[in-house]
């Protein structure tokens, strides 16, 4: 492929993207944050990489005076990033239940999941969303235009679907989706942009 060719593709992806959807996710993390509730990230490989950059940009930019001189945080963890607990999960109860045994033991009513899949049809995520949904969680998914992608946008409240096809270039549009959705928040609960 040509490199003005991927970015075409990408930049097209950029103008058909459901960016109705991009704005009830700001408002959710918004909200999340006034409220103090706890969002869990979590995906597979390139997704697992996402899931970690989610929590490492809004848990380090997303803080704000809370008006009693102190400072309000947004609560966000990936649940990629404890290797000892991957592993022990995926060798004593099994890779499909990487991320419904970690929420498990964290996950409250109320609290939001994000479910990252670029396929759309990784057990381990579905799994993970199905159980946050019986818990009362809201569900956001970031995944893609493939047809192996409905069951995860049938589950979830929200789905951010990179309108493509090529794994690389779904990837390109979901950390775009990120940044976008982390710098409107910081918008929000600061009351100006960062230069």
């Amino acid at each position: 492929m040509k490199p003005i060719t991927y970015v075409n593709a990408v930049q097209d992806a950029l103008g058909r993207t459901d960016f109705a959807a991009v704005s009830r996710t700001i408002e959710v993390v918004e909200t999340a944050f006034r409220e103090e509730r706890q969002i869990f990230a979590f995906g597979n490989g390139a997704s697992a990489a996402l899931a970690s950059h989610m929590a490492t940009d809004a848990g380090k930019l997303l803080i704000a005076d809370d008006g009693l001189g102190g400072r309000k945080r947004l609560r966000i963890q990936s649940l990629n990033d404890n290797c000892a607990w991957l592993t022990a999960i995926g060798n004593d109860i099994g890779y499909d239940n990487l991320f419904t045994e970690q929420l498990a033991n964290f996950l409250r009513p109320k609290d939001i999941v994000i479910g990252i899949s670029g396929s759309g049809s990784s057990p381990n995520v579905l799994r993970a969303l199905e159980y946050a949904k019986s818990r009362g969680a809201t569900l956001i998914g970031f995944t893609s235009a493939r047809p192996s992608a409905e069951t995860m946008a049938g589950l979830c409240d929200i789905c951010l679907r990179a309108p493509l096809d090529m794994m690389e270039q779904i990837e390109d549009i979901h950390v775009i989706y990120h940044h976008i959705i982390v710098r409107s928040v910081y918008d929000a609960i600061t009351g100006h942009a960062e230069r």
